[in-house]
């Protein structure tokens, strides 16, 4: 089975509690018993995170060399110029572990609709923002966030919205729904 489910803000893409963390788990949403995560979205990131009970996948979806695309939205501080989104397109930014690939980013307008974040996002009154969409194919920690604050335009909120041809569209956070046979296709398209 495979199961897309839209991660909440401050849910660990776990099922077990960490020791002293104050973040909650994937347990706490009823999700079908004997099912894992394939791949992770950070405590502080939100969307669509896919789920299975079939190994091998996760090496079909994330493995770099498979090349398979991953959409972000993410509201950055600042509006980017345009010589910002060519290095980021370009790839070849250096986070210090690793040297990131190319990929696809664009400005969002007008911003995407999307449900409140709980809590909301810091505002600052002087300080502009606006949305990004990042395609990537490769997934490595933090490393959206990493990339739009090289180019100097923090990340505040982050979103993944599709995977392959799959897209999280209108599922509420916090809820999952098994994927038919068609969005299957799309999820490795």
């Amino acid at each position: 089975m495979l199961i897309a489910f839209h991660k909440p803000y401050g849910v660990l893409s776990q099922f077990t509690p960490e020791p002293g963390s104050r973040w909650r788990t994937l347990a706490e949403f009823g999700l079908p018993k004997n099912i894992y995560p394939l791949g992770r979205l950070d405590a502080d990131s939100e969307g669509l995170l896919l789920l299975s009970d079939e190994r091998g996948l996760n090496t079909q979806l994330l493995d770099p060399k498979h090349a398979h695309r991953r959409e972000y939205w993410a509201q950055v501080e600042r509006i980017p110029s345009l010589d910002a989104l060519a290095r980021l397109e370009r790839g070849g930014i250096d986070l210090g572990d690793f040297r990131t690939r190319p990929c696809r980013a664009r400005l969002l307008d007008p911003a995407p609709a999307l449900p409140p974040r709980d809590p909301p996002i810091r505002e600052r009154k002087n300080v502009p923002d606006c949305w990004l969409a990042l395609e990537l194919t490769e997934g490595k920690n933090r490393q959206v966030r990493r990339m739009t604050a090289a180019v100097g335009h923090p990340t505040l909120r982050l979103v993944r919205v599709r995977i392959g041809a799959f897209e999280l569209g209108d599922l509420p956070p916090g809820k999952f729904r098994e994927l038919n046979a068609a969005e299957r296709a799309a999820v490795f398209a």
